[in-house]
């Protein structure tokens, strides 16, 4: 074991004041480093102790590896949490971290960078026993071999880069005819966001929904998984709205599939907090890709569980094992979450600005994991993401009834943001009913700004 006394947070906005404050309830002092357009940032005033990182620039400052151990060993920290976004999934950077002594509050190095590359990732999915898309074994880059491939999945398929993800080099293909084409430009889409041409196929599924399974491991063979999330909900493959339990999950297939995704995960060996993400169509999971670090989305899952996730990480991280057993999780009702961006809820050109007037809803079973406050100056370099409201509900009937309440009280004055958009969005009878996939909520969005 190897008590954590000093923890730096190398995130901003509000991921790192939730870590922060997991922190502050375990007797864990905290660091926060910052670039200079977050100095009055929430998590730096709350924070034990800060440091300025670098200029605005991501590159900088939060991306900058150098700086942020240079902090660490300034501060006097003991471990470094990453969040997500930004060095979360950098196996390089849990190598320095780990080279400099430091605990490195997340996976180990080996599995961050298998489960990075995409089509490394898929092989090591197979090998565990994780159901996957029928596609290519590896990378591709020959077109014949690739037409040859294609003929025997079937069309439509999508091509998709090797490295890097959020929509970037992925084409779907209907057909011979444009094969060839589809792959260079998902290869030069690829070069330029990830700096890797490198692409792979898969069959594409015609309107699957996405469903993803939280696991937590201990690093010592041990693991468990605390249900599925849907995450369907999604703009340009950017997720908008997700809840837990999925509405068309049944406890058989949780209790299956979760099985298998924990046994995968024990065998792996792996360590700390990840997410099994598959595409679901007509009852058959398919494997897509493993997140291996917390998720936007964790607070649905520790609603309906009452586990906090970051206080496991941190847990892990100094050698303790799994404070809950498989038999021990237990789901109760349902939660959804929604992601408040500063963005107009009709173009979605993004609106950063001056906080006028900040309200948080509040009341019995509803939390807001946000760093905004009022005169507080949401900056115009990074994510848009500026709230999540989390509401919990014992069916997913109150829980919409409560949600529809919260999004009501929530007030964010002095640039546009997307709780109007959650307002129209959770009224529709489709939505209701959980009837949605992937492609539903870019439907809807065409039909309502018609």
């Amino acid at each position: 074991m190897r008590p954590i006394k000093k923890l730096l947070i190398a995130n901003r906005g509000e991921i790192a004041l939730r870590i922060h404050r997991a922190c502050h309830e375990m007797g864990i002092q905290t660091v926060a480093v910052h670039s200079t357009a977050d100095a009055d940032a929430m998590h730096v005033r709350l924070a034990d102790q800060a440091i300025c990182i670098g200029p605005p620039s991501a590159t900088d400052s939060y991306l900058n590896i150098p700086n942020i151990i240079s902090a660490a060993e300034i501060s006097g920290a003991d471990a470094i949490h990453p969040g997500y976004g930004f060095l979360s999934e950098n196996a390089r950077f849990a190598e320095i971290v780990e080279m400099h002594d430091l605990l490195f509050v997340g996976p180990k190095p080996e599995h961050i960078r298998t489960m990075g590359d995409k089509v490394e990732a898929k092989r090591t999915a197979g090998k565990l026993g994780l159901p996957l898309v029928p596609g290519s074994d590896g990378a591709i880059s020959d077109v014949d071999e690739a037409r040859r491939l294609a003929a025997g999945i079937g069309y439509p398929v999508i091509i998709k880069a090797a490295s890097g993800g959020g929509g970037r080099g992925m084409k779907v293909c209907e057909n011979e005819d444009t094969l060839e084409t589809l792959m260079q430009q998902a290869g030069r889409e690829a070069k330029a966001a990830f700096g890797d041409a490198t692409v792979y196929m898969e069959k594409y599924l015609g309107n699957p929904r996405h469903i993803e399974f939280q696991i937590f491991g201990d690093g010592n063979g041990n693991a468990i998984h605390l249900g599925e999330r849907d995450c369907s909900l999604q703009r340009r493959h950017q997720k908008v709205l997700e809840e837990a339990p999925s509405p068309i999950i049944t406890a058989e297939e949780r209790a299956r599939m979760g099985g298998i995704v924990a046994k995968a995960m024990a065998d792996m060996g792996y360590r700390g907090a990840g997410t099994i993400e598959f595409l679901w169509e007509a009852g058959e999971f398919y494997f897509i890709e493993m997140n291996t670090r917390l998720q936007v989305e964790h607070p649905v899952t520790e609603m309906i569980t009452g586990i906090d996730l970051v206080r496991e990480q941190i847990r892990v991280a100094e050698g303790h094992p799994l404070s809950v057993t498989q038999d021990q999780v237990q789901f109760h009702g349902h939660a959804i979450e929604c992601r408040i961006n500063a963005e107009d809820p009709r173009t979605f050109a993004p609106s950063p600005g001056l906080v006028k007037q900040f309200h948080a809803p509040g009341g019995m079973h509803v939390r807001v994991d946000s760093g905004l406050y009022a005169g507080y100056k949401v900056p115009p370099y990074y994510d848009s993401m500026i709230a999540k409201l989390i509401v919990y509900g014992t069916t997913r009937e109150r829980c919409i009834a409560r949600l529809r309440r919260a999004l009501e009280e929530f007030v964010i004055d002095g640039m546009k943001t997307t709780i109007p958009l959650h307002r129209n969005l959770i009224e529709d009878p489709e939505f209701q009913s959980g009837d949605y996939t992937i492609k539903w909520l870019e439907d809807w969005l065409a039909r309502e700004t018609q």
